[in-house]
C-alpha cells in the first residue's frame, strides 16, 4: 500500500519519531513521510510511534491508498526530498 504519515509530537520526542520514520518511509519535510508500506510493516511503525508518543497530547495520522497512481500530488516551492530511485 502507499501511505503518506503525518506526525505532531513534543519537542522532546521529534527526534525519536523522526528516526522511527525513516527507517519505514521517505521523509518529505518537516513531519511528514511518504512511500510504499506492506500492511504488517505499518502495524510495526504504528505499534513502535505509540512507544515514543504520550497519546493524551501527540499526534500520528496516517492516510492510506492502495497504489501512489491513485493520488495527484502537486508541489509548490522547494521540493526537499524527491523519491527518484537511482540504479
Amino acid at each position: 500500500m502507499y501511505a503518506i504519515l503525518v506526525y505532531d509530537v513534543g519537542e522532546k520526542r521529534v527526534g525519536k519519531m523522526l528516526k522511527l520514520c525513516r527507517r519505514y518511509l521517505h521523509w518529505i519535510q518537516n513531519s511528514v513521510f511518504e512511500g510504499e508500506i506492506a500492511n504488517a510493516k505499518l502495524e510495526e511503525l504504528k505499534i513502535k510511534a505509540k512507544s515514543i508518543m504520550k497519546e493524551e497530547t501527540d499526534s500520528l495520522i496516517i492516510f492510506k491508498s492502495r497504489d501512489e497512481k491513485w493520488l495527484d500530488k502537486e508541489i509548490i516551492g522547494h521540493e526537499r526530498s524527491t523519491l527518484d530511485n537511482i540504479i
